[in-house]
């Protein structure tokens, strides 16, 4: 069966326990393929392998970081297909939506971040003749990304690509749950030829590699999307050190429909925004809140729309 690697200091490269956890097709309940199951030992050789590519990639001409950028998001786009199919096997999504909606906008982050950061305003503010205030930009160093297992590859690159445009280092680690697009930008990042160490993709469970990443004097920045459980254990980590912190966490969304709305504008809006991609978006809406004049009326036709959805797998 096919396993998986980490990318540790651009290598493909087995987890030090040569332990692997089973990673299963959640539309078909079988197991596809085998991911790492790395631990601290995995996660200190990134971050050292980060550490020390921080010395050169932080001093890269801007012009240079954002040609690697475009280089990934080029390679991206060829490899469409097979990204898609694999963010399909990982999550049950459907094939089209990986097509048309995560894959293309993985690209379009790296492609992103790759122009942006050759355009970008700065301020002085001069105090007559005694000083001048202005902004200096600075890498601050290794970035932990962590990243959720419901837009796999989206979100992945939605912390990795800002990071290295502004000089950062990374060392990531995708949800267990959906690691085979994490896996396969990895070879693309080779294929880029990235520099060692720019990039670092640990695998494996939060409590193990989550934890060791977080935890570490070395990454003075986090970036963590998931659960509010996870994201106030993350804190009360951090805090105490001080790190930059970003955090994206649960949340409860709700549609509120009011009598005199466009009606099947709303009732169109409220399907997708229940339904796409399976509900598992940040900003589905979870709750419904209806003017009790409508209710009835909303209830009967809602529940005859969900009816009629069919789940394929294409």
């Amino acid at each position: 069966m096919f396993k998986l690697k980490n990318y540790i200091n651009g290598e493909l490269v087995d987890p030090t326990s040569n332990q692997h956890i089973e990673n299963y097709d959640p539309s078909r309940g079988i197991v596809y393929s085998l991911i790492p199951d790395s631990d601290e030992r995995d996660a200190e050789k990134a971050i050292a392998a980060a550490k020390e590519a921080f010395k050169t990639w932080s001093i890269t001409p801007k012009e240079t970081r954002s040609k690697y950028l475009l280089k990934i998001a080029s390679l991206i786009e060829e490899q469409l297909d097979e990204l898609a199919k694999a963010e399909s096997l990982d999550n049950g999504k459907p094939l089209h939506l990986a097509k048309s909606v995560d894959i293309p906008r993985a690209a379009a982050n790296f492609h992103f971040y790759g122009t942006g950061i050759l355009h970008y305003a700065a301020h002085a503010h001069s105090m007559e003749d005694t000083a001048i205030n202005y902004t200096l930009r600075q890498p601050v160093g290794v970035a932990g990304c962590i990243s959720p297992w419901n837009l796999p590859l989206y979100l992945f690159s939605w912390k990795i690509a800002p990071a290295l445009a502004a000089g950062c280092t990374v060392v990531a680690k995708p949800s267990e749950i959906t690691p085979m697009t994490a896996y396969l930008l990895s070879e693309i990042c080779i294929k880029a030829g990235l520099p060692k160490g720019v990039l670092n993709i640990v695998h494996g469970y939060g409590h193990k590699v989550g934890n060791a990443i977080v935890s570490s004097t070395d990454v003075p920045l986090i970036s963590f999307t998931g659960g509010t459980k996870t994201g106030a254990s993350i804190a009360s980590i951090a805090a105490p050190m001080f790190k930059k912190l970003s955090l994206e966490l649960g949340g409860k969304n709700p549609n509120i429909i009011f009598a005199d709305c466009d009606y099947d504008k709303m009732l169109s809006t409220t399907m997708l925004s229940s339904f796409a991609n399976q509900g598992q978006i940040c900003l589905c809406g979870s709750r419904i809140f209806v003017e009790r004049s409508i209710y009835e009326k909303f209830k009967t036709d809602f529940v005859a729309k969900t009816q009629k959805l069919t789940l394929v797998r294409l």
